[in-house]
């Protein structure tokens, strides 16, 4: 019997181009900017990178149905 052995090494990403952020969120990159209303940051040389946090609670907001905006949550209060 033959055994291999695989040394995989993966660092994870937290800060994610336009395309890995859309693949994160399952949205197709050419709908992402339309339907992620999750602001990039700009790094040094003008790169603009998604935090994946910041994607997380885009997403948490859209399955708990919370607002996303202070106006929305006075709307609901009023």
């Amino acid at each position: 019997m033959v055994t291999a052995t695989l040394n995989v090494k993966w660092t994870p990403r937290r800060i994610l181009t336009v395309k890995e952020a859309a693949e994160y969120c399952s949205i197709p990159a050419r709908r992402f900017a339309a339907d992620c209303n999750v602001t990039p940051l700009s790094l040094p040389g003008g790169e603009r990178r998604y935090d994946m946090r910041d994607l997380d609670v885009w997403i948490d907001s859209l399955k708990s149905g919370d607002p996303t905006g202070d106006d929305e949550l006075i709307g609901k209060l009023g």
